[in-house]
């Protein structure tokens, strides 16, 4: 009994010393957004890697999560003669929660492993040393870039999921359920609300935000070579969905309960 408290304890100062070490790389990245000037072309780059690079994908999956929660729905919908409904409950669910939710999974299996491996490939290599040696803040020229591209480019793919949701639902509910498809977008423009856009994008910025902090964190900080860097990169994806779906946990929280959004 007593090595498993001593166990949970030092997993839970581990978790703390964790959470206080990204707080601290966001407070200098912060810092670094206001000292010019800023590399544009560094930014760019990189969000086109997170932006079109993962739109594909996060489109697919976007697209088939419409036509699941429509199908599950219409099983029970349809006994009740409420199948009417059920572009309401997938626009709704979608905008809050799912799209923003999954993409930010996407985007930190896809982008957040590759920044890992990327910066831990350098650290290893001894580039990162390289450019402190020429006094080149590393968390400013590598850090910021991907930051920024993150930030921007999440909630605008998370737009782009929700619509292409929405539209998977509209496959499912016009060709399967026969509802006629005007009387399917006044549904969900009836149903939808300003509040629940903005809930979700808010809460992919912070999605963001974790991804590129968990991904630089854990490639700046890689040790024991090569091997070092494929743990790095596991960890950066498991610790990201982790902090993803607490955070999500948080917002929701929030939202409905201490906001009322």
């Amino acid at each position: 009994m007593f090595s498993s408290i001593k166990y949970a304890s030092d997993l839970i100062y581990r978790g703390i010393s964790y959470v206080g070490a990204l707080a601290a790389l966001l407070g200098e990245t912060v810092c670094s957004l206001f000292v010019p000037p800023l590399n544009s072309n560094r930014i760019l780059t990189q969000m086109l890697r997170v932006g079109p690079g993962s739109f594909f994908i996060a489109s697919i999956v976007a697209f088939f999560i419409g036509m699941i929660m429509a199908l599950q729905m219409a099983y029970q919908m349809v006994e009740l003669s409420a199948e009417i409904y059920i572009p309401n409950v997938v626009s709704v669910s979608l905008t809050r929660e799912l799209a923003p939710v999954l993409t930010s999974l996407i985007v930190a299996g896809r982008v957040g492993a590759g920044i890992t491996a990327e910066l831990g490939s350098m650290v290893v290599t001894e580039q990162v040393e390289a450019l402190r040696a020429f006094a080149v803040n590393p968390v400013r020229y590598l850090v910021v870039p991907r930051f920024l591209a993150l930030v921007i480019m999440l909630p605008i793919l998370t737009i782009f999921a929700d619509l292409i949701g929405i539209m998977g639902g509209f496959v499912i509910c016009v060709y399967k359920l026969f509802i006629n498809p005007s009387l399917y977008f006044t549904m969900v423009s009836k149903a939808v609300d300003l509040s629940d856009i903005t809930t979700g994008l808010i809460k992919t910025i912070c999605f963001g935000a974790i991804i590129a902090l968990v991904g630089c964190h854990q490639g700046l900080n890689v040790k024991a070579g090569a091997e070092g860097v494929g743990k790095a990169t596991t960890m950066s994806v498991v610790i990201s969905f982790i902090l993803i779906i607490i955070a999500d946990c948080l917002f929701t929280t929030l939202f409905y309960f201490v906001l009322r959004v």
